[in-house]
């Protein structure tokens, strides 16, 4: 997620500053966004990265009030406001806030791209998956950053039995991501797929036959190389249908793996954080 966001947010930035002449915006936009991308997604220390953050977001909210229709504006903002707020935050109240402001540029993004669909969230179901048939390959990207946002809404707000109510929704825009284009950020449509699919116990619609089997695809599309999607695994799919086992060795092949892989260092060194706590409170668990 985060790769996208620094990217759209440095090209934004430099863009007011050297505007006249194509040539420069592309080359040190470019360049610039790229280095500043490496050094959020390899860094390994997620107190800087949280402590910085905030500034992003108040660069990203003026990105809107100048192009307040701007796809991909709207995907920055809210894929960082999301990501922000279940990631970095730990104020229950201030990660509802943050995460309703992205689910807000979401929906945003979402109608910029297509004012057809514009308010399908609202539908039921059953019109929801119909009105889904609409979204093609050119309003891919908002459809993926509106799934996201939707989906950090929920957990922030898990309390609240009309979001957690939408969760089917979600998990069908992610999917009809998935069907236009399967290669689309494959890795992490797997991982979130089977999130989705074993965060609820199979009595109440969670299929862990399914969720495995994105676990296991989103795992090979990273090269091993993410190590959050082991957590999640262990996290909702080993943890809930209580296979030890499998919980125990995946979180210690997290803990045994190099963190400092390009891309991922930054959730790495957070998803060993959380093996860590895991594997401690296995035994109360198991």
């Amino acid at each position: 997620m985060i790769n996208r966001k620094v990217i759209l947010l440095l090209l934004f930035l430099l863009a007011p500053l050297i505007a006249g002449c194509a040539t420069m915006v592309a080359t040190a936009g470019g360049g610039m966004a790229e280095n500043l991308n490496s050094a959020i997604l390899n860094q390994d220390d997620p107190e800087l990265v949280r402590d910085g953050a905030p500034a992003y977001l108040l660069m990203l909210d003026s990105f809107v009030e100048g192009a307040p229709e701007n796809v991909a504006a709207l995907s920055a903002a809210a894929e960082l406001y999301s990501a922000y707020g279940v990631v970095f935050v730990n104020d229950p109240v201030r990660a509802q806030k943050l995460t309703s402001r992205g689910q807000a540029y979401g929906r945003r993004a979402l109608c910029s791209a297509k004012q057809s669909i514009c308010g399908m969230w609202n539908e039921s179901y059953e019109g929801f998956l119909i009105r889904l048939q609409e979204v093609g390959p050119e309003e891919i990207e908002a459809l993926y950053t509106f799934a996201l946002s939707w989906i950090a809404y929920i957990q922030a707000h898990a309390d609240d039995f009309a979001a957690l109510a939408k969760l089917p929704h979600a998990q069908l825009a992610l999917t009809r991501v998935q069907d236009i284009d399967p290669s689309y950020e494959r890795g992490n449509v797997e991982h979130y797929l089977g999130v989705l699919d074993t965060i609820r116990p199979p009595a109440l619609g969670g299929d862990f036959e399914s969720g495995k089997a994105h676990f296991e695809s989103a795992i090979s599309a990273s090269g091993g190389r993410d190590l959050s999607i082991k957590v999640n695994y262990a996290r909702y799919y080993a943890r809930t249908l209580y296979d030890r086992e499998l919980h125990d060795r995946l979180l210690e092949e997290v803990l045994a793996a190099d963190a400092s892989q390009p891309g991922y260092t930054l959730f790495n060194t957070l998803a060993q954080a959380d093996a860590e706590l895991l594997l401690e409170s296995a035994d109360e668990y198991f």
